[in-house]
């Protein structure tokens, strides 16, 4: 029988026994990679980013893919990138902000089992901001859809009722540190075993 150190214990989360995804859903900036990671880190879960498994299955950047294939073809991508990500066991997963508009995204993680979501909210000003700052960093990747900040407002006028009904729980980000959410997260989530 192997015995845990009393700091080991606490770092182990309890969390529902049947709960095998954590998928994090939000508009862009609503830190669902940073408090994703943090999150698989505190778990000892590994950590996907819908974005990144879309390009993989592409052999193209998201910005290519709206450049050349158009939106449209990005989001069959995201359908078929969702599926294979969905058959994962122990995974925190970032959803890109759009995927939850289409009805066969939104179903098929409410249907399968082991899975919770979770919308990390913050209001738009806040949500613009961090991206903006983030478009600063040399290694972050383009966000076409914010090119027009009017568009990119009323897309998140659209999506907002669509995360909320997606997640189990919300949580309001604008004033917390990506570890700071995380255990936040794993707080909701504790008392869900409970």
């Amino acid at each position: 029988m192997q015995t845990l150190s009393l700091a080991a214990a606490e770092a182990t989360p309890d969390l529902p026994a049947t709960l095998t995804r954590i998928v994090l859903t939000g508009f862009m900036g609503a830190g669902k990679s940073t408090v994703g990671r943090a999150l698989a880190d505190r778990l000892g879960w590994t950590f996907l980013d819908l974005d990144d498994l879309i390009e993989e299955l592409a052999g193209l950047t998201i910005p290519e893919i709206f450049a050349t294939l158009g939106e449209p073809q990005l989001r069959r991508l995201e359908s078929r990138a969702l599926v294979r990500a969905l058959a994962r066991q122990h995974t925190v997963l970032a959803l890109g902000g759009g995927a939850p508009e289409a009805l066969g995204n939104r179903l098929l993680i409410e249907q399968t089992p082991g899975t919770v979501a979770i919308f990390l909210d913050a209001p738009f000003p806040t949500l613009f901001d961090r991206c903006i700052l983030q478009s600063l960093h040399p290694t972050v990747t383009a966000r076409p859809n914010l090119a027009d900040p009017v568009a990119a407002e009323a897309r998140f006028r659209l999506r907002h009722p669509i995360y909320r009904r997606l997640a189990r729980h919300t949580l309001e980000t604008s004033s917390l540190t990506a570890e700071a959410t995380a255990s936040a997260l794993i707080e909701v989530l504790t008392r869900d075993a409970t």
